[in-house]
């Protein structure tokens, strides 16, 4: 990136963060995950940390990861994500295809053996250095913030984060089928997606949890750094 993409993606996240701030947000940006794997066991009850961010089983660490969390005024713990970055000599379809069972839906008991990865053309043009996005969560309820706009704009902000830091040349991430399908990719940023890529099979039920694979090529991103900040939370 150059000094002045460097300083318009600055403003950018700049721009974010203020926007949570005026929602009662208040965002830290770290990369001890072993802090965040402690901060998500006690304060995110329910959804338990991602394979990909857990520093005991896949190696994540400050060589090449962050995580991003926000608390609110009354210090409780309402916001996460994280990105990790790996490098692809080979298509993203050609690592998914021997990795994907790296990337479990976390908290289900599933029967991997019978779970499947299929590429789409997307996947098979991706290579070199990718940024994996997850952890993505937000507070629900009376005094939570879903339905606010503030999760679009806060995973724009870590898309952004990971351009500052690394400058990769795509950013990709699983999504629900259900989610996805009722605009949360979209209202995240991601300008491309690959339906039916993911299944999951459940170990006790048998039953599938599919999902798609949200992706961003690095022009994607600054595309998305230059619309107008109203956008934001769109």
């Amino acid at each position: 990136m150059t000094i002045h993409d460097t300083f318009e993606g600055a403003q950018y996240v700049t721009t974010i963060a203020d926007m949570a701030s005026a929602h009662g947000v208040t965002l830290r940006v770290d990369d001890d995950f072993h802090e965040f794997s402690r901060l998500v066991a006690e304060h995110r009850k329910g959804h338990p940390l991602g394979a990909p961010f857990d520093p005991e089983k896949q190696g994540v660490s400050s060589k090449n990861g962050f995580w991003i969390a926000g608390w609110n005024r009354d210090g409780e713990l309402v916001h996460t994500q994280a990105m990790r970055r790996y490098h692809v000599p080979v298509s993203l379809a050609d690592f998914l295809s021997r990795h994907f069972r790296d990337f479990p839906p976390a908290g289900v008991d599933l029967d991997l053996a019978k779970s499947r990865y299929t590429p789409g053309p997307g996947a098979r043009r991706i290579s070199g250095a990718c940024v994996y996005h997850g952890e993505g969560w937000i507070s629900g309820g009376e005094t939570g913030f879903r339905g606010t706009g503030l999760f679009g704009a806060l995973a724009k902000f870590a898309m952004a984060t990971a351009m500052l830091r690394w400058s990769p040349d795509f950013v990709f991430g699983f999504m629900g089928q259900g989610h996805a399908y009722r605009g949360l990719m979209e209202r995240e940023g991601y300008m491309h997606s690959e339906p039916g890529a993911l299944f999951w099979r459940l170990a006790e039920t048998g039953e599938d949890i599919h999902g798609l694979m949200a992706w961003m090529a690095r022009e994607d991103l600054e595309y998305m750094m230059e619309l107008p900040r109203h956008l934001l939370a769109a």
